[in-house]
């Protein structure tokens, strides 16, 4: 019975302690006594501003291998998923044929040849003749036109060659590009080329490679009337640094802002931005989903409160708690910006020297005097 007593009494202490913090707050506004807080004195600072954006991984380039010949696949020459150097040898496709088409187009090149000789002879020899009328002009200027007809045969006949030499260099399939190849889409055996160009396999260049995400438009208007303003300040030698993300894993190469959109998207309101990075390693793939970190400037006069001192009401409106002079908790409507870790940048409402007070703002409605227990300042928080 002693041992229960005296953990009952135990038990009650430690009730009476957890209970003693939230009940000083309590009793001082009971009693008209200013509650204790800790504030923010507000001061400006020099921050870079940047924004994460939803993007997707694209390859620096992609080439589709295609038939441009019709016949049978004999032989795939590359292992699936390797890298593979520009003009390396993928696919062999059935030769015979082509080789036959080119002898047979060989040969009509050597007969409209010598048809060209024939007729030259014959027009040598109806010269003279025709000057001493012992020949007809009709039958001279036949022989003329019978030549002209031999020379053009003979072109287009060495046309027929030429076209066959490329047919049968097609049946040597080579990677149009060098990069990483993927699956074939083709087996041996198969018939290609057969009244269209046959997709056979994908060649993508992955380092570097690109991060393409989107911005909402108004928010590059803001920026760039911010800049004009003078409010951000950027180096203009230097390209817009970016960083992603993969699975909440920060990617350790930087990249930097390749281009950005001159069109809006007439449905989602959204300009497209391209960021560059190095991929020696081919971490990052085609398709992949990333969070991209731009940096937008750096704000010279920027403010900033932690997350914990910023409630919104119903209506989604930013307050903040604020100390006035008299001592009394005011409550004030801010604007807020981009976030920087667990901070918000407030754009307005907010000026040097104010005092926030950034615990227990829930706790505490307006009106209520308040002395400040602990105090600090935005520049001790500076990065």
């Amino acid at each position: 019975m002693t041992m229960l007593r005296a953990s009952s009494l135990a038990l009650s202490l430690l009730f009476l302690s957890g209970c003693n913090d939230a009940g000083t707050e309590a009793a001082s506004q009971e009693q008209g006594q200013p509650v204790p807080v800790e504030a923010l004195v507000i001061a400006p600072r020099a921050q870079m501003l940047t924004t994460d954006l939803p993007g997707r991984i694209a390859p620096l380039r992609v080439a589709e291998v295609r038939a441009r010949v019709a016949g049978i696949v004999q032989k795939r020459h590359f292992t699936e998923g390797a890298v593979v150097k520009e003009g390396d040898l993928l696919f062999t496709v059935e030769s015979a044929p082509l080789q036959a088409a080119l002898e047979r187009n060989r040969g009509a090149l050597a007969r409209a040849q010598a048809q060209v000789k024939q007729a030259e002879s014959l027009v040598h020899r109806y010269e003279p003749l025709v000057k001493v009328e012992a020949v007809s002009r009709q039958e001279y200027d036949d022989a003329l036109a019978a030549l002209q007809t031999a020379r053009a045969n003979a072109v287009s006949a060495q046309a027929d060659v030429r076209t066959a030499q490329l047919d049968l260099g097609y049946a040597t399939v080579r990677a149009p590009i060098g990069g990483r190849i993927g699956k074939s889409l083709v087996s041996e055996g198969s018939l290609v080329g057969q009244g269209e160009t046959t997709p056979m396999a994908l060649i993508q260049q992955m380092d570097p490679i690109y991060a393409d995400f989107t911005q909402p438009a108004n928010t590059v208007l803001q920026m760039r009337e911010a800049m004009a303003d003078g409010k951000l300040s950027r180096d203009g030698k230097a390209p817009q640094a970016v960083s992603i993300s993969v699975d909440g894993t920060r990617y350790t190469a930087k990249g930097r802002l390749k281009f950005s959109d001159v069109t809006v998207d007439p449905g989602t309101g959204q300009v497209t931005l391209r960021g560059e990075f190095p991929n020696p390693d081919g971490i990052l793939l085609p398709g992949m989903y990333v969070r991209v970190n731009l940096e937008m400037g750096t704000d010279q006069q920027a403010i900033f409160v932690p997350q914990r001192a910023i409630q919104r009401g119903t209506d989604g409106m930013a307050r903040v708690m604020t100390i006035s002079a008299e001592g009394v908790a005011e409550e004030r409507l801010v604007q807020t910006g981009a976030m920087q870790g667990n901070e918000w940048q407030i754009t307005d409402g907010l000026k040097p020297g104010d005092k926030v007070i950034v615990k227990g703002v829930d706790k505490i409605p307006a009106g209520t005097p308040v002395t400040l227990a602990v105090s600090s300042s935005q520049q001790d928080k500076t990065p």
